[in-house]
């Protein structure tokens, strides 16, 4: 099954909030978000019946190994986009809102041959 790109965004963003915190919840999706709760809760509901991430009883969202394996993809997309563009002098905010749209569409194949470019103009710095 092919993912969509809002499905992508809320599993980058359990990622993000997993790397500084264990225990994450459906309200911390809808406030790190900006998304309505029943929005969230549909979006949760499908994620979790497609098997990309689970719940424990007491309602923490866990990332399943596929769910995780496309958020840590989906965000280091954005990472290595965001660097890329900042390079080339756009500013953070502008660089970071571009870098989410683009991440999920680039090809693999260019995206590759980006995080090269970024990281060979990195070591020449």
């Amino acid at each position: 099954m092919t993912l969509q790109e809002s499905g992508e965004m809320y599993l980058e963003t359990i990622y993000v909030l997993s790397r500084t915190s264990k225990q994450i919840r459906s309200i911390d999706v809808v406030k790190h978000m900006g998304f309505s709760k029943p929005s969230v809760s549909r979006a949760v509901g499908l994620l979790k019946s497609d098997g990309y991430i689970t719940t424990d009883e007491a309602g923490y969202l866990k990332l399943s190994s596929t769910g995780l394996k496309i958020a840590r993809k989906i965000y280091e997309r954005h990472q290595v986009l965001t660097e890329m563009l900042t390079s080339l002098g756009v500013d953070e905010k502008t660089a970071s809102d571009d870098a989410c749209r683009i991440e999920h569409y680039i090809s693999d194949r260019s995206f590759k041959a980006i995080k090269k470019h970024v990281k060979e103009d990195l070591t020449k710095r």
